[in-house]
């Protein structure tokens, strides 16, 4: 069973200004939404002059895409590390835990990815196509190839749709543990492609 454990953080270092910036505006995105976001509440947050997030970033937007960006290079890089398992389904089921456990760490940034028109910018789209890739590849390994593209698309809008679901508490509340079971159970019982009637007759 795949466990989603909550992220433990890291801190930032004021040497790496444009570094900074983004893990005060991350933090911010968290607690405040996009709409609370400013460059001043970042420069007040990461403890720099108000000026100084205008040496990387023009304005707000591009702060946003710089966020979006980081958010699809730091899920590809958890799908990308996600332990394979002994068959197909649990190499995919690994992958997609690993997913919905990044959206459950970074609840801001994950809207911001899906929900905002930064999401559009152009290296966010290539950070998101790089992380789409990965999927394809690893699918591409695992599933014939005429089925390949819709698995793809069926498993990246399963487990947007469960993250979606878990973050908004449609779902009830759980416990990572609880969350990550229910992760497990459902992608496992979409990839089963032995369905049958209740009664168990097949016409």
């Amino acid at each position: 069973m795949c466990t989603l454990s909550p992220s433990t953080g890291s801190g930032y270092h004021h040497g790496d200004l444009r570094a900074a910036l983004l893990d005060s505006a991350l933090a911010l995105l968290d607690t405040e939404g996009p709409g609370g976001l400013s460059l001043r509440a970042v420069a007040r947050h990461a403890g720099v002059s108000p000026n100084a997030p205008y040496r990387h970033y023009r304005d707000k937007d591009a702060l946003l895409a710089a966020l979006a960006t980081r958010g699809f290079t730091e899920l590809g890089e958890r799908l990308a590390t996600a332990a394979p398992g002994n068959d197909p389904g649990t190499e995919l089921i690994t992958m997609a835990c690993a997913a919905v456990d990044y959206a459950l760490d970074h609840p801001g940034v994950y809207r911001l990815m899906f929900g905002q028109p930064c999401s559009t910018h152009p290296d966010a789209v290539a950070a998101s196509d790089a992380a789409i890739a990965f999927v394809a590849e690893r699918i591409a390994a695992v599933a014939r190839p005429e089925r390949c593209e819709a698995l793809r698309i069926g498993l990246w809008s399963l487990v947007h749709g469960l993250s979606t679901l878990l973050l908004d508490e449609r779902l009830g509340t759980r416990t990572r543990a609880e969350a990550g079971a229910l992760v497990e159970t459902v992608v496992r019982t979409m990839l089963d492609t032995g369905l049958e009637r209740p009664d168990g007759c097949s016409g």
